[in-house]
């Protein structure tokens, strides 16, 4: 192959053209937190699979049964989900009975989450499931920086980190190192 020239997927690429400066394994922060998080969402799935619920319907259950009867509003935003994914997610809890979606009666432009009686069952059932899992990745992992790692996701989900965010990408700090290397 000529000096200067390499092939690309089926291109060649010029001489001139700048090389892709791709990061080491292990020093995107969005790749690292993708890939554990589907790392453990597989190990949620098997052992909460006995009692017939994936990690995403155990989630909205755990958040729904600790809040109470959560406004739709107020359940999405515990879940960091927009308003159309949550209703996705809640339809096949409210087909299988374990929630029931009710007018606010205090706004009825609003709806509120409510477990039913086969939903605490169901929650009963899948919480034993999901001690045994809690238990084996901090006997893994270790119980103090398992307690480390939820403190810290909890700042990455909270929005005040979203906020922050947002605030830097407004000033223009976040991707500035783009938009200089481009």
């Amino acid at each position: 192959m000529a000096k200067g020239k390499e092939k690309s997927r089926g291109r060649k690429v010029s001489q001139h053209e700048k090389p892709l400066k791709i990061p080491k394994a292990g020093k995107c922060n969005f790749t690292s937190l993708r890939k554990a998080a589907r790392r453990v969402s597989q190990l949620y799935a098997v052992v909460l699979a006995p009692c017939g619920l994936n990690p995403t319907q155990w989630s909205t259950l755990i958040h729904v049964g600790r809040a109470g009867n959560p406004a739709q509003a107020q359940l999405a935003d515990s879940l960091a989900l927009d308003r159309s994914a949550l209703a996705h997610n809640l339809q096949p809890l409210e087909r299988d009975g374990f929630i029931k979606s009710l007018p606010d009666e205090k706004d009825k432009r609003s709806r509120r989450i409510v477990l039913t009686p086969a939903g605490r069952s169901k929650l009963r059932e899948s919480l034993i499931l999901w001690e045994n899992a809690q238990s084996h990745i901090e006997e893994i992992f270790g119980t103090q920086k398992a307690k480390a790692l939820r403190a810290s996701l909890d700042v990455l989900s909270s929005k005040a980190f979203s906020h922050a965010f947002k605030m830097l990408r407004q000033r223009g700090q976040v991707g500035e190192r783009r938009a200089r290397t481009s």
